[in-house]
Formats: C-alpha cells, sequence, structure tokens
C-alpha cells in the first residue's frame, strides 16, 4: 500500500469553491489516491482558484511556493475561475504543471497519467460556451456543516463581475439530484447545510440542460425542508430580486431553514446600481428588509457592498452609507471595487482613486461593526439553539445560533457537532457572545468525560 499516491487540496475563494474542491477530492480518492493535508509532502497539489478579489492572484503564486516547498517534485495542478479566465498567466507561474478551466476541473483524474513536471504548465481551458452541463457537488469531512451546489453559471451581465466568463451560462442541479445529495449528507452526522451556488436565487433554470425553469428555488427549499434527517438549513447569498416574500415566509414556518438572509446590495445608489447593470433598484431591498423584519423580527441580514466602482463621488458613497445606516441589517461584506480584464466597467470614465477607495471601505468597515454589535445586543437575554464546531480557540469552543450569533463557551470536546438550547447573556470584550445552557448538559459529559 505505500505507493499509493498523495494528494493535497487548497482552496481559494467562495463556498461553492469549497464544494466543488470535496467532489474533485472524492473522485481522487475513488481513483486510489490518499488525501493529505495541504501542509504535508504530497504528490499532487491541486489548488482551487478564484477571480473575485485582486488578493486571490497573488495569494496564488504564494500556494504554489508553499506546495513546492514541501515536495520539489510534486506535480501542481490550477483550477477554477482563475483558471478559466487567464490560463496562461498561471501556467507560466513557476511549478505548475497543470491548468484546468470549468468544464476539465471535474475531470481531472483524466489528466494525470504521468506526474512528471512539465517546463510549462499544460492549459487545457474551454471556450467557456462549452461549459453548459451541470456537475453536482458538496462538501463534507471539514467542518460541522456542508455545503451543498445546487446551482452553477450566471446569466446576468453586472459591469463589474467575471463569474459569467468564469462559469457560463446559469444552470441547475435537478431537484431529485439536489434532495439526493441532501439525504446522504445527513447521513453523515452534519447538522446544518449550506445551499451555495453563483446564483442560486436562479434555481431551476436548466435543470434539463434547456432554458426553461423546470423547478423554481421556492419549490426546492420546500423539498429540502422534507429531507429527514437535516436539523438546519441556510441561505447562502441570495439576489434581492429573486429572493420572493413566498420563500421568507415560508422560512419563517420552516422546521429547517434558519432565519438568516445574506442578500447583496452592492451600492446604496440607484444611480450606481443602473452604471453596475444590478437588476433591481434600492426601493426593491428596502422591501425585502422589511419583509424579513415582519415575519422574523429577530432574523440576522448580511449585505454585499462595493466601494468605489467606477463613477461613484462622494454623494453616491454617503447615499449608501445613510441607506445602510438606516436600514435594520445585521452585518456587511465590504467589497472594495476592483478593475477586471474584459469587464465593461473597466472601461468606464470617473475611476476612484485607490485611497479613496479604501477610505470608503473603512468607513463601511466601521459601520458594519456597529450594525453587528447592535444586532447581538437586540440578542441578549433570549433563547436560541446553537451548534458548537470543532476547534479549541485559546480554551473556548464557539458556535453560531441559528439566526448567525457567535457564541462561546469553555473548551469541553463533547460538546463538538452538537444542538444545544441556550440562553444569550452578555457580550464579551472581544465581540462574541456568552451563554448558557437552558439545561446543562453537565452530566452527561463528566461521566463521558471520565470514561
Amino acid at each position: 500500500m505505500e505507493n499509493r499516491k498523495k494528494v493535497a487540496f487548497y482552496t481559494l475563494g467562495c463556498k461553492l469553491n469549497f464544494s466543488e474542491t470535496s467532489t474533485i477530492a472524492r473522485n481522487f480518492q475513488d481513483e486510489g489516491f490518499d488525501r493529505v493535508e495541504f501542509e504535508d509532502v504530497a504528490d499532487i497539489y491541486v489548488i482551487n482558484t478564484c477571480s473575485v478579489t485582486e488578493n486571490a492572484d497573488k495569494q496564488f503564486k504564494q500556494i504554489v511556493k508553499k506546495a513546492i516547498k514541501k515536495n520539489e517534485k510534486a506535480f501542481v495542478a490550477a483550477v477554477g475561475c482563475y483558471a478559466q479566465l487567464k490560463p496562461e498567466e498561471l501556467a507560466s507561474v513557476d511549478g505548475v504543471d497543470l491548468v484546468l478551466g470549468a468544464t476539465e476541473k471535474f475531470k481531472i483524474t483524466d489528466y494525470i497519467n504521468d506526474l512528471s513536471k512539465n517546463d510549462m504548465g499544460e492549459v487545457h481551458s474551454c471556450e467557456i460556451s462549452e461549459a453548459d452541463f451541470y456537475v453536482g457537488s458538496y462538501s463534507i469531512g471539514d467542518r460541522t456543516r456542508a455545503f451543498l451546489k445546487v446551482q452553477d453559471g450566471c446569466d446576468y451581465k453586472c459591469t463589474y463581475c467575471t463569474i459569467p466568463l468564469a462559469r457560463g451560462i446559469s444552470r441547475s442541479d435537478t431537484l431529485e439530484n439536489v434532495l439526493k445529495n441532501a439525504k446522504e449528507i445527513s447521513q453523515q452526522n452534519i447538522k446544518e447545510i449550506v445551499l451555495t451556488g453563483v446564483n442560486i436565487g436562479d434555481y431551476g433554470k436548466g435543470e434539463f440542460g434547456n432554458k426553461k425553469h423546470e423547478h423554481t428555488f421556492y419549490e426546492l427549499v420546500k423539498a429540502l425542508d422534507n429531507v429527514e434527517g437535516i436539523e438546519r438549513l441556510r441561505i447562502s447569498s441570495i439576489e434581492p430580486n429573486l429572493l420572493k416574500n413566498e420563500t421568507i415566509e415560508f422560512v419563517s414556518q420552516s422546521r429547517t431553514f434558519v432565519p438568516h438572509f445574506h442578500i447583496p446590495l452592492q451600492s446604496g445608489s440607484d444611480d450606481i446600481l443602473k452604471l453596475m447593470r444590478r437588476r433591481y433598484l434600492r426601493h426593491v431591498y428596502t422591501e425585502r428588509v422589511a419583509k424579513i423584519r415582519e415575519v422574523m423580527p429577530h432574523a440576522c441580514i448580511g449585505v454585499d457592498v462595493i466601494v468605489g466602482f467606477p463613477g461613484e463621488t462622494d454623494e453616491h458613497f454617503l447615499e449608501t452609507y445613510n441607506f445602510l445606516n438606516e436600514l435594520d441589517i445585521s452585518y456587511l461584506h465590504v467589497f472594495t471595487y476592483s478593475e477586471r480584464d474584459n469587464t465593461p466597467a473597466a472601461e468606464m470614465d470617473g475611476v476612484v482613486p485607490m485611497n479613496v477607495r479604501s477610505k470608503r471601505s473603512k468607513m463601511l468597515r466601521g459601520l458594519s461593526v456597529k450594525k453587528r454589535r447592535a444586532f447581538y445586543e437586540s440578542q441578549i437575554g433570549t433563547t436560541r439553539t446553537v451548534l458548537f464546531e470543532g476547534e479549541n480557540k485559546e480554551g473556548y469552543i464557539h458556535g453560531f445560533t441559528e439566526n448567525y450569533v457567535k457564541v462561546k463557551t469553555p473548551w469541553n470536546p463533547e460538546l463538538v457537532n452538537t444542538l444545544h438550547e441556550i440562553n444569550l447573556t452578555k457580550i464579551d470584550e472581544d465581540g462574541i457572545v456568552r451563554m448558557e445552557f437552558v439545561n446543562q448538559p453537565v452530566e452527561s459529559i463528566s461521566i463521558s468525560g471520565e470514561l
């Protein structure tokens, strides 16, 4: 058995990438490879790349260096979004042997016949128009929650975004297959499933290879709610124009879906939303938040926002800042706009200087801290359910409530991957919430602790 090859993975970017890395890893294991940690010596290192942030590009080179340092003879493969957009650029990085684009990444084991190092990375990337078939995937084994991919690609043409170029047209998994994957996950003692995709609200389009919507996102949510053995389902990011009232109402009554929404806004100025070619104006966003608050006052609402988009004046930025300041939301993910090749925004006038972009970003990050604090304070004194995670952080175990409040309690390995009813008591100096068990599980823990 000594001659079994070892493979290690590194994932950059989003939850969708994590789910796809897991699927690729399982393909390797089916082919007789042993999966090891990226820090270990491996025969093959696979890096799943991202094109969304500027840093992802720079990080890639550092990760390749790290792999080669572990084993200079290792075979290094780059897959994913950046590999699709700029294959030659990745192939020219020292140490890279293989670059696979959007359609090839799931067939990676077919390309690895001999593991001899190449002088120059070999590129297999398709015309993105060929990325029209769907590969289902989900990630398990590395945490208390699983990421379940239900959709891929995007038909929206936002002017700043390369994802349609990197992932192709919008297409969905069949409802049957999503439910099958969800059942498989539920049988592995995983307590929470996060639904992911590029544009999950568009679920159902292309389910059977055509452009029709066979099912809607709402129907998907209703069907998943009936899968036995799943304790929690969480919707990841969903476009405001695709988050319908019927879905919000269903989640508020649901057995498994948690009261947590992450809804990209990108700008609080209608002028900028139009330049971005987003598919809604800000009044739609206001309505969505109001609807969620009406049926789930305790829900957590996260917001994506981009600062420094071309043409964003100080007035536009203040419109966004004031809009978010007044909106009853829980936290922000702030992105500083960065130019991307082959996107209309990169050609636009009104370029915002870098120092202005970073100042605006800092202001919104400060607002996010304030929003999260206010949200946590509103939850003190309430009873929630927490799912504990698996890491010992300076003597504490952390977890998240159903409405995404981060809590901590002294470390106890027995609590890992378990759900408990708790009272939220106070916010600690580090901003994390302290808690008390409603039914202190001490007896069971101390007994099993002695065994």
